[in-house]
This record gives C-alpha cells, structure tokens and sequence, in this order.
C-alpha cells in the first residue's frame, strides 16, 4: 500500500523500500512520503518492521531494495548535508548519566551549529526544576523530556519520535503532545512510532499501520476507522445464545469477551454507514422488546482506531474496501 499526501513539498519520500536479513524479509515495499508540518504515525505489531523502517530514514541501514530520501538526500550514512536538518528521539538514550541536565543540554549544544539556549529548551520540556539534578536520578518519563528536548534543541525540520512518551504520566505525556504538535505548527515533519494509540489519535495528520513487513492500512485517521464501518454492541443477556440473535440487514455479528462477559457485536459496513446503522438498530430493538431482554450497555460508535489496529493485528483485512 502507497500513502501519499499531496499538498507542498516533501520532506521524507519512502519509496518500495525493502530491507532483508538474510533469507527474511522484514520491510516488503513500504512507500509513504512526509511532507514539512506534518505528523506521519507509523503503527505496527510487533516484528512489523517498524523499527527497521525508522532506522532505514535515519540513515544506519541501508536499503536492500527500493529508495529512501530526506530532502531529496539518500540518508544512509547520515550524510553532512543532513545532520543539521534531522534529529530523533530514540528508545534509548546515549546520555552521560554523571551529568546534570543543564550539562547535558550545554554538551549538546556545543555540537550544534545553532541551538536553542539552555533555558529555552529547559522550560520547553518542563525541567528547569531538575536543572542541576544528574541524569541517573530522573525517572523514565523525565528522561524522556530531556531526550526530547536533545532533539529540538537542533531546530530539526525532520524529527524521528520513538516511544517519545514511554513512563510519562498522563498529565505529562499531554504536555508532551503540545510540545510535538508545537513542532508541527512550526513546519517540522515528524514521524511517530508509537504503542499508545490515543497518541496517534490526538496528533497525527496521517497514520498507517504495518503487518509482516507491508503497510496494510493508511491514511487520515477519519479515512482508516471509516473503512471499519460502525459498532452495535451489547452485553449477551444471560441464557441467549450467540444463535439466537437476531440477523440485521448490512451487519456482520461477532462475538467478544469484555471484562469476563460475553457481548454481541455487530459490523456495520458500505455506503452511508450512519443510515445503515441507524436501520439496523430498528429490528434489534424489536428483537428484544419480543422478549422482554433488556440490552445491557448497548451502543452504536463508529469504529475506533484500536478496532482497526486488532484487526489488522489478527490478520482480518479479507473483507476490507480496496485490500
């Protein structure tokens, strides 16, 4: 599957790329492009090729097959041409552990050919007040903060984000998304890995999904979860079986556990899935005022981007437009 945005220029252009170890295939011609104020999410299960892929625009691997460009620049090698205009927060750090975090930003900063100042970026991720604290004593989220901040400190137009978010509590990890969607407001690309989904929900303009190596689903999240139809679902009243329920015109009925209890839910699919939806629940209502049932938290929702992610983690695309 290609994804493609269209509007200005492009500052990440992937392109049938493939990458083998050996006999195994791990990345089996991606193609998306990225283009400057945009955030790209690139989901996945693990073994995807995810990783592989990021490393790839990154420039530590380069391509068995296919072509990948930052700037019109083959980043393998991470060339001097683009060293300044890239930067990346990695799931593991390479930070100086005896140093304070003030330290650490001035260390950065004296490698970059025009950094933010030490308290701009310090107040940007929120730890002027760990200024004079030692890596080694920050938590997991905190460290993720200074990662962070490492990374804008460059005035990145390409920004790589791996798990930014990992051990941040709830309250930072908001924080954190104004500071990425501050980025993309300023005319950075950034590409985003990421296992929280509300993540990819709340910041990205386009997302895609990978599966064994392929992209299998892109695009805007609106475009992704409406592919998936809507939702009917209920709690399975006690002594109905899954037989018994009623067949609805344009559904599909499956079966779920949720919380330990079974639930009956049904797909909505096609055109004008709202009206489809809206037809469906008709006959399920009567269905169950026939029978003095009572539908225990039912609802009709469109799908989510979890329901789409599961599918495409359990393989179930058969039945997709377009796959």
């Amino acid at each position: 599957m290609t994804t493609t945005h269209h509007d200005g220029g492009v500052a990440i252009d992937v392109r049938d790329l493939r990458q083998s170890y050996g006999s195994f295939e791990a990345v089996r011609g991606v193609s998306f492009t990225v283009a400057p104020g945009e955030l790209f999410a690139l989901l996945g299960t693990n073994g995807a090729g995810k990783t592989t892929t990021i490393e790839t625009l990154e420039g530590f691997r380069r391509p068995t097959g296919g072509s990948v460009r930052v700037f019109g620049t083959d980043p393998f090698g991470q060339p001097a041409a683009l060293r300044p205009r890239v930067n990346a927060v990695l799931q593991h750090s390479g930070v100086f552990e005896e140093l304070t975090v003030a330290e650490t930003i001035d260390l950065a900063r004296d490698l970059a050919a025009d950094p933010l100042d030490t308290a701009t970026v310090l107040d940007t991720v929120s730890l002027a007040d760990k200024a004079g604290v030692t890596v080694r004593k920050l938590s997991g989220g905190e460290r993720r903060r200074l990662d962070l901040g490492l990374a804008i400190l460059t005035r990145p137009e390409v920004l790589f984000l791996d798990e930014p978010t990992t051990g941040m509590d709830p309250e930072m990890r908001r924080e954190t998304w104004k500071i990425i969607s501050d980025q993309v407001a300023a005319g950075v690309a950034v590409v985003l890995t990421t296992h929280y989904l509300e993540e990819a929900e709340r910041l990205a303009d386009r997302l895609a999904i990978m599966h064994r190596g392929e992209l299998r689903v892109a695009g805007t999240l609106s475009e992704v979860v409406a592919a998936w139809g809507d939702r009917i679902g209920f709690r399975l009243p006690a002594h109905v079986r899954s037989r018994d329920l009623p067949r609805l015109p344009g559904a599909e009925l499956s079966i779920d556990v949720r919380e330990g209890d079974p639930w009956a839910v049904y797909t909505v699919t096609g055109a004008d899935v709202a009206t489809r939806t809206h037809r469906a629940l008709a006959p399920l209502l009567a269905w169950a005022e026939e029978r003095s049932l009572s539908l225990e938290r039912l609802e009709a929702r469109s799908a989510s981007l979890e329901d789409v992610f599961l599918s495409v983690a359990q393989g179930d695309l058969a039945d997709l437009p377009g796959h």
